[in-house]
C-alpha cells in the first residue's frame, strides 16, 4: 500500500498558542506535547482510519446531525422575529453537531477542502445567529419550547434558563461549542465562532458567579454543572485566547462540585451519579456516570497543570488507581453497568451484558493523556493506548459508517446488545458515540511525542517524521514501524546542530512484562520467551525503566539510530478472583491488542470452545482478502463442548482477531473471555 502522506496542521489542547504566553506554570520542566500540526503520519494503520474519517465518516456524520442545524435555524428566525416553526425541545442533540464540526475542523487540514470548510462557515453563522445578546446559547429555553417539558427527574431542562442545571445540559453543550469553536479557529484563523464562544462564557461567568437580574432572580447560580465537559473546554479557551477568567472560571466549577449542590435521590439524581457526593478533593473512587466523571478527572488534570494546583493531584491519583485497580475492563473500557451508563461496584466487570459506552474510552484517552503530561509516566500512557486501540477503535467500523454505543465483551450474535441495536448502528438518537469518534481519531497525531527542557518523550508508537523545538535547537525524528503488529521500531535522530547533548525517552510498555495493563485486575499466565531490546547504532544496550520508560542521554550525531523490539508473543490473561465474570477464563493478547473469538472465522460456535491454562499450539498470520486485510490474526489450540455437532471435547483450531476488529463482517457471535474447561 502507498503511503498517504499528510501533514496535522492544528494545535493541540495543550500547545501553546501563539502570542504572549500567559500560563504562569508553564516552565522549562513542564511536559508539553509536539503539536498536531507538526507530525506527519507515514503508517498504514492511521493514515488509513483519517483518510476514512475525511472520505465517509464526517461527512456521513454531518448529514446526520443536520437536525441540530435545524433547531439552531429555526431559533436564529424567532430571535430575528422571524415567524416559523419552533425547534423541537431537546436538551444535548446540538453537542453532537459541535463534535462533528470539531473533527471536521481537524480534517480541514489534512488538505484544503473549500466545499467542507464553505458549508462549516455557514452553519457557524447559523450558530452565531441563535446566540442571545447577551451570550446566552441554548435554543430550547430561547424559544421557550422547554416549558413545555417535565424537568423533575433529569428528564428534561428546566422551565428557564439555569433553572435544571443538574440535567439541562446547557454547560455541557456551550463545552463541546468551545472545543469546536477553537480547533475550527486554529484550523482556518477565522474567528467567528471563537466569538460566540467567548460571549457565551464571558455570560456564565457572569450569571453563574457574579450575578444578572435576567437570571436566578438577579442571584449568582453557583452551581457546578450535572454533566461535566465544559471544565476541560474552558482550558482549551484559555490556551487560545491567554485570557485567564476562562482558566478561573474552570477552576471554580470544579471547587464547588460536591460543595454547593449536591442532588437527593436516585438513579440519575443519586449524590454519585454525577461525582457530586463530596467536594472532588475528598473523592477517592469512581462513581457515576462513566463519561462524566472521566471528563470530570481529565478537566481537574487540566487545571492542576495549569494553575500549579497540586491539591488535585492526590484524589486524581486515587481514582486513577481505582479505576485501573477494580473498574476497567481489559480493553480498557469504563461504566460497565447500564442504566446509569457508568460505574457499578468494584469488580463488577460483566462481558456479555457489559456496557463500556465508547464515549467513556475516548475520556479514558483524555484522562489519562492528561495524567501523562502531568506526571511523565508512562503507565498512563500504557492505559491510553489500549482504551485507544481496543475500546476505542471497536466503536466505529472499518468503512466509517456504522457505530457502537455499547461494547460488550461476549455477543451469542442474535441478541440485541448495542443500544437497543442489533450489531452496529448507523447512528442513533443519542450520538455522542458517533461524534466522539469523529473528533477523537484525527487528534492521535498528539499522542506521539512530548518534550520539556532538552528531554524528548516518544510516547506513543507509529509511522512518522516530527521536528521538536529543544533548547538546544530544533531535532528531526523519523519512525519507522508497522505498530501494532509490528514488533520492531526504529528512529532516526537528525539534530540541527551535530553532537549536542539531550535526552532520548522511549516509553516500554506494561504489556512487555508480566501483564497486559496497569493496574491489579489483570496478569498473564505465560512468560514471554524473548525481552525487549534497545539497540543505539546496532549496539545493544543495557538500560534500565524508570517510570515506563528508558533513557539515551548523549550527544546525538546526524542519522544516528535506535532501533526498539517490543516482542510480541501471544500471551494469556486471568483476571483476579474478585472479577467473578472472568473467573476460570482466559484472554488471548497480542502487543496492545485484544483479541476474541468470531463465529465468522470458526466453523464450532465460539461459545462452545475452551482453553488450555495455556493452550499448547499458537500462531499469527495476517489475513487475506475482505475487510480484515492487512490484520493478523491468532490461531491456538482449543476443545470443543456442549452444541458442537462433532461431538464433545473436540480437539480444534480457534482463530482470533482483533476485538477492535470485529463486527465488521455480519452479525457475528463473539467472545472475548474463553473458558478454561467445560
Amino acid at each position: 500500500m502507498k503511503n498517504w502522506l499528510l501533514t496535522i496542521v492544528f494545535i493541540s489542547l495543550w500547545s501553546p498558542c501563539s502570542g504572549t504566553d500567559t500560563n504562569p506554570t508553564v516552565g522549562e520542566e513542564t511536559l508539553i506535547p509536539v503539536p498536531f500540526q507538526d507530525v506527519i503520519l507515514q503508517d498504514c494503520f492511521w493514515l488509513p482510519r483519517l483518510k476514512t474519517q475525511k472520505q465517509t465518516l464526517v461527512p456521513f456524520a454531518l448529514d446526520k446531525t443536520r437536525p441540530a442545524v435545524e433547531n439552531l435555524k429555526k431559533t436564529a428566525d424567532y430571535l430575528k422575529g422571524i415567524k416559523g416553526e419552533l425547534p423541537f425541545p431537546h436538551r444535548y442533540i446540538a453537542s453532537d453537531l459541535y463534535k462533528v464540526m470539531e473533527g471536521a475542523a481537524y480534517l480541514l487540514t489534512l488538505e484544503k477542502d473549500t466545499a467542507l470548510e464553505h458549508r462549516m462557515d455557514e452553519i457557524i453563522d447559523i450558530i452565531s445567529d441563535a446566540q442571545q445578546e447577551d451570550g446566552y446559547h441554548y435554543e430550547s429555553h430561547i424559544t421557550g419550547v422547554s416549558k413545555n417539558t417535565e424537568h423533575q427527574g433529569g428528564g428534561g431542562m428546566g422551565d428557564k434558563p439555569y433553572s435544571w442545571v443538574v440535567h439541562s445540559h446547557e454547560l455541557y453543550n456551550m463545552g463541546h461549542l468551545y472545543e469546536a469553536a477553537v480547533a475550527y479557529y486554529q484550523a482556518t484563523g477565522k474567528d467567528k465562532w471563537l466569538k460566540v464562544a467567548t460571549k457565551n462564557a464571558n455570560h456564565i461567568f457572569h450569571v453563574f458567579f457574579e450575578g444578572d437580574p435576567a437570571y436566578n432572580d438577579g442571584k449568582p447560580v453557583n452551581q457546578a454543572p450535572g454533566h461535566e465537559e465544559i471544565e476541560l473546554a474552558l482550558v482549551k479557551l484559555y490556551r487560545v485566547t491567554g485570557d485567564s477568567l476562562y482558566l478561573s472560571l474552570a477552576k471554580r466549577f470544579i471547587d464547588i462540585r460536591g460543595v454547593t449542590y449536591k442532588p437527593e435521590g436516585k438513579g440519575v439524581m443519586a449524590p454519585e451519579y454525577a461525582q457530586q457526593h463530596l467536594p472532588v478533593r475528598e473523592q477517592t473512587k469512581a462513581v457515576g456516570h462513566s463519561v462524566r466523571a472521566v471528563y470530570l478527572y481529565s478537566g481537574m488534570a487540566d487545571v492542576s497543570a495549569q494553575t500549579g494546583d497540586t491539591s488535585l493531584r492526590p484524589a486524581l491519583d486515587s481514582i486513577w488507581h481505582n479505576i485501573v485497580d477494580t473498574r476497567m475492563h481489559i480493553t480498557g473500557g469504563l461504566g460497565a453497568i447500564h442504566g446509569i451508563e457508568g460505574f457499578g461496584p468494584e469488580y463488577v466487570l460483566p462481558n456479555k451484558d457489559a456496557y463500556n459506552e465508547t464515549c467513556a474510552a475516548v475520556g479514558n484517552v483524555f484522562f489519562n493523556h492528561r495524567m501523562f503530561l502531568m506526571e511523565k509516566d508512562g503507565k498512563y500512557m500504557d492505559v491510553a493506548e489500549v482504551a485507544l486501540f481496543n475500546n476505542v477503535l471497536a466503536g466505529v467500523n472499518l468503512e466509517g459508517n456504522k457505530f457502537f454505543y455499547v461494547n460488550p465483551l461476549e455477543a451469542d450474535g442474535e441478541t440485541a446488545f448495542n443500544h437497543g441495536h442489533k450489531g452496529r448502528s448507523p447512528w442513533f438518537g443519542t450520538a455522542c458515540c458517533p461524534s466522539n469518534i469523529a473528533r477523537l481519531i484525527p487528534q492521535v497525531p498528539g499522542l506521539l511525542y512530548a518534550y520539556a527542557g532538552d528531554e524528548i518523550y516518544c510516547s506513543f508508537y507509529a509511522g512518522s517524521t516530527v521536528e521538536i523545538p529543544l533548547k538546544e535547537g530544533k531535532i528531526k525524528v523519523i519512525q519507522t514501524t508497522n505498530y501494532p503488529f509490528d514488533e520492531k521500531i526504529e528512529f532516526r535522530v537528525v539534530p540541527q546542530q551535530n553532537k549536542k547533548e539531550f535526552t532520548m525517552r522511549f516509553r516500554i510498555p506494561t504489556w512487555t512484562g508480566k501483564q497486559f495493563v496497569p493496574g491489579e485486575l489483570y496478569r498473564y499466565n505465560n512468560e514471554s520467551p524473548e525481552h525487549w531490546e534497545v539497540r543505539l547504532n546496532g549496539k545493544k544496550l543495557n538500560v534500565p525503566v524508570k517510570n515506563g520508560y528508558i533513557s539515551l542521554r548523549r550527544k546525538w550525531k546526524v542519522n544516528d539510530k535506535v532501533e526498539l523490539y517490543l516482542p510480541m508473543p501471544v500471551r494469556y490473561n486471568s483476571a483476579i478472583e474478585k472479577v467473578e465474570a472472568d473467573r476460570n477464563r482466559i484472554c488471548v493478547t497480542r502487543g496492545p491488542l485484544v483479541y476474541c473469538a468470531e463465529a465468522a472465522d470458526n466453523h464450532f460456535s465460539v461459545q462452545s470452545a475452551h482453553l488450555d491454562n495455556i493452550p499448547s499450539k499458537s500462531s499469527v498470520y495476517p489475513s487475506g482478502n475482505g475487510p480484515l486485510t492487512g490484520i493478523d490474526f491468532i490461531r491456538i489450540s482449543a476443545k470443543t463442548t456442549g452444541n458442537n455437532k462433532n461431538g464433545p471435547n473436540e480437539d480444534v483450531f480457534l482463530t482470533l482477531v482483533p476485538y477492535y476488529a470485529w463486527n465488521n463482517r455480519g452479525e457475528n457471535a463473539m467472545i472475548v473471555w474463553i473458558p478454561k474447561s467445560e
